[in-house]
């Protein structure tokens, strides 16, 4: 087993208990103690972890600490990417969709240059940034809603949900920092929970793009209940017994295997 998939199986094993043995993941893994604490090591030194004597212990999400854009790029890519391939075929010519600030959403906006007459409403910067990019070749419309900007690149506040809640949209796409049993979709910033939920109002069909990272994670505010998500798309990095919770608790519920290549929309829908 080579190192990522080591890594990710230490990942998701702290997912399911807050402290992990090195004794018990080398079993877990077939691999030796020390090849185990050379991936807490690498692990800890990223941030994704703590390592401890004997093992390693979950880091805490604190629930009001929001992290910046460019702290949450480089992280799960292959996940965000094959999320983002998903999310891309709901997206037909002519549609207004809206996308809220996020890495994920950022990477369904790189993929949306071959879309024919596309408006989108986005209050994420690096999104709009990516689409000005095209809009001149296929006459893509962005609209940038104003407002605070936020660590996130994400602008926020009564300005940007003034401007939502005056438009339609056939899809918005939300970006969130977790996804949880009770309390449904959260995000550590108030005024970006605020201005997110304008977007979940402002469209047809709520569509929340998640990594298997985002699951039993519980910000300081909610968004949206899970029963208001018509679609949850996520990766395949999610133990069976965690998307088996949530799976009835949401209307669709899809899973995008970054090995995989991208379904058809037929595939997606049906």
């Amino acid at each position: 087993m080579l190192a990522p998939a080591r890594q990710s199986s230490i990942l998701r094993a702290l997912q399911r208990s807050e402290a992990v043995r090195v004794t018990d993941l080398a079993t877990a893994l077939g691999v030796s103690e020390m090849t185990v604490r050379r991936d807490v090591e690498a692990l800890d030194a990223k941030g994704l972890l703590r390592k401890i004597h004997g093992g390693a212990t979950r880091i805490a999400r604190l629930s009001a600490v929001e992290p910046g854009f460019a702290s949450n790029a480089d992280r799960e890519l292959e996940a965000k990417a094959a999320i983002a391939r998903m999310a891309r075929t709901l997206v037909e010519p002519g549609m207004t969709i809206a996308l809220t600030g996020g890495t994920t959403t950022y990477r369904l906006a790189t993929l949306l240059n071959d879309v024919e007459g596309l408006t989108v409403v986005t209050n994420s910067l690096k999104a709009a940034e990516a689409l000005n990019l095209h809009q001149p070749a296929h006459g893509t419309k962005v609209i940038v809603t104003g407002g605070e900007r936020t660590p996130s690149e994400a602008l926020v506040g009564s300005v940007a949900s003034a401007a939502i809640e005056m438009l339609n949209a056939d899809i918005c796409f939300l970006g969130v920092h977790g996804v949880d049993l009770r309390r449904g979709l959260t995000s550590p910033n108030l005024v970006e929970a605020e201005t997110n939920r304008a977007f979940a109002r402002s469209a047809a069909r709520l569509v929340v793009l998640a990594d298997h990272t985002k699951f039993g994670v519980r910000a300081l505010a909610c968004i949206a209940g899970l029963s208001e998500v018509d679609t949850l798309i996520t990766d395949d990095g999610a133990d069976d017994d965690v998307t088996a919770a949530f799976r009835p608790l949401i209307k669709s519920l899809l899973i995008a295997a970054p090995s995989a290549a991208s379904p058809s929309r037929n595939e997606v829908l049906s």
